[in-house]
């Protein structure tokens, strides 16, 4: 008896739980769990907010010491904080995670790019050490393919305002109990461990997030996924889990460096009826013959009938207006018009865009939603965009086409490339 004793108390100091991720989904993150103070230009973090604190790479087993230390320097509890992580210890997440929580804070999934790293490289040591040198980090912020991964949905969950952008990714996946035993115990006596241990693990995960006030179908879906996949949350999951509950969401504006170049947003809207939501996306091309080509896309509300139209006008002039009826394709609508400078300069100066779709329904009601678009940011793409555009107009390929091509069907807006690995 005594010599099983000492076995299980020596079994039970190195073993730890893992929601990792395989070794190419840890590609471009650092192997220890990073926080620093970010600094952006104005309104790079939302109307308003141009500071912020990131938090990203690996959880390892130190990562909840650092946290604590560093936020209990921050006297700003709603300065937000951006998730960019692929997993790691669990434990250690669900001390950050009731961190989180005792802060009040204000959680995103969001990738921050130190200005003072070279592209691509936000992980050498000479990124890190400038992270880990304190004071405040010149950024910039994205949401497009950021992700919080595995056992960072943990430190996500704890924060009292969740916001996943469409753009961005929440996945998760069952965790892997990692083991190391002294000695040679009897097989018997390793399996039977090995099973509390799990059944342990499985315990506090669901207290966890009942703790945090997320729906118990978020744990029966972790367990049906094998560690070895990821599961990404949908919007429509997102939402009836209780983790982001937001009826109306959208990413950031973006640089797509294509032929031609454009800036797009991607956003999603809940329909009225359950919890299913609408994906939609905005462009806008380069000035050609001083006018602008801007693309509406979007889902077709399948209990439509007929034509729908959509007219959208800037804070800054609302007699200014472009819209008209999509042309539809398979389960999807576009719209795409020229718009002139007046327009342009309208949007440029405004805060948001108000959208207005109308839709004709079989009751032959007209369905009439209205809803706003955020343009904060667009104007610093749109100077992106102008270099971009004179660019590729340098080089020559030959004219562009005449009439930009739509996102038809839309792109999977929610997963980036090494979010899913293969099964």
């Amino acid at each position: 008896m005594l010599a099983r004793i000492l076995f299980l108390v020596a079994m039970l100091l190195p073993c730890a739980l893992r929601a990792e991720e395989a070794p190419a989904e840890k590609t471009g993150f650092a192997r220890k769990l990073t926080i620093y103070l970010a600094k952006g230009a104005p309104d790079a973090c939302g109307p308003g907010c141009d500071r912020w604190i990131a938090i990203e790479g690996e959880i390892d087993g130190d990562a909840s010491q650092r946290i604590r230390r560093f936020l209990a320097g921050v006297n700003d509890t709603q300065r937000p904080i951006y998730l960019h992580s692929p997993g790691g210890n669990v434990e250690q997440s669900y001390v950050i995670g009731r961190l989180l929580r005792s802060r009040k804070a204000v959680a995103r999934v969001g990738r921050t790019i130190a200005t003072a790293c070279a592209a691509g490289t936000q992980v050498d040591a000479a990124c890190l050490k400038t992270k880990a040198a304190g004071g405040e980090v010149e950024a910039e912020l994205t949401t497009y393919h950021a992700m919080c991964n595995s056992a960072c949905g943990y430190l996500f969950l704890g924060a009292t305002s969740r916001e996943v952008a469409p753009d961005a990714a929440l996945a998760v996946h069952n965790s892997r109990l990692v083991l190391v035993f002294h000695g040679h115990p009897a097989p018997q006596a390793v399996a039977e461990y090995r099973q509390r241990r799990i059944a342990n693990a499985e315990r506090d995960r669901a207290a966890f997030i009942a703790a945090m006030g997320i729906s118990r179908e978020l744990d029966n879906l972790i367990r049906t996924v094998k560690f070895e996949n990821l599961h990404m949350l949908t919007r429509a999951e997102l939402y009836r889990f209780g983790i982001d509950t937001r009826a109306f969401a959208e990413g950031m504006w973006k640089l797509e460096k294509a032929t031609p170049p454009f800036i797009s947003k991607i956003a999603v809207m809940k329909k009225e009826s359950g919890s299913s939501f609408r994906t939609m996306e905005w462009r806008m091309f380069c000035d050609t013959r001083n006018r602008v080509q801007l693309m509406f896309a979007g889902e077709i509300d399948e209990a439509s009938v007929g034509k729908s139209t959509i007219m959208m006008t800037a804070d800054a002039d609302k007699d200014q207006e472009a819209g008209g009826s999509p042309v539809r394709a398979a389960k999807y609508e576009m719209w795409s018009g020229s718009i002139d400078p007046d327009m342009v300069k309208a949007i440029m100066a405004s805060r948001s865009l108000h959208v207005r779709r109308s839709t004709p329904m079989p009751d032959e009601k007209v369905d009439v939603t209205k809803f706003d678009i955020d343009l904060t940011g667009l104007a610093s793409m749109r100077t992106q965009l102008a270099a971009a555009c004179s660019s590729v107009a340098a080089k020559p390929k030959g004219p562009w086409p005449a009439s930009p091509g739509p996102a038809i069907p839309l792109p999977n807006v929610t997963a980036p490339p090494s979010a899913v690995p293969s099964p």
